[in-house]
């Protein structure tokens, strides 16, 4: 399982969502969360962190959103060699076959389906961690 000291960045476009997903992985032990509105706001700040020598070790992103959507995200995230083994879980009300499997394709590392309660959203981050840590 990821160590409670992982940064881990929450993005979502409905303010609600993300404090839902926060209070979640706070329960769960997590103890840097950090928070986007949109997929541009979020690579924005993924970078940042890189910079600064503090980058984000797990990325939670909702699939629609305005100015970047989350598959649009994860698509670039893939493209940058510092973030393209990066764990990205896409959590979303989006639970049509052909957009799981579009999701796939672009590299995402599980998928979850809302509404999320913190037992599944746990359960997922150990699929997450042994997908990334075998």
């Amino acid at each position: 399982m990821f160590p409670n000291e992982c940064r881990v960045l929450v993005v979502d476009d409905m303010a609600a969502m993300r404090l839902r997903v926060t209070n979640q992985l706070t329960t769960i032990g997590f103890k840097q969360v950090e928070q986007a509105g949109n997929g541009q706001e979020a690579l924005d700040l993924m970078i940042k962190r890189k910079e600064e020598n503090n980058p984000f070790e797990l990325v939670i992103s909702d699939w629609n959103m305005p100015v970047l959507a989350g598959i649009d995200l994860l698509q670039k995230v893939r493209a940058i060699d510092d973030f393209k083994n990066l764990p990205f879980l896409m959590v979303t009300a989006e639970g049509e076959k052909e957009q799981v499997i579009r999701a796939i394709k672009t590299g995402v590392s599980d998928y979850l389906i809302k509404p999320v309660n913190v037992d599944t959203l746990h359960q997922k981050l150990i699929t997450v961690w042994k997908k990334h840590n075998p």
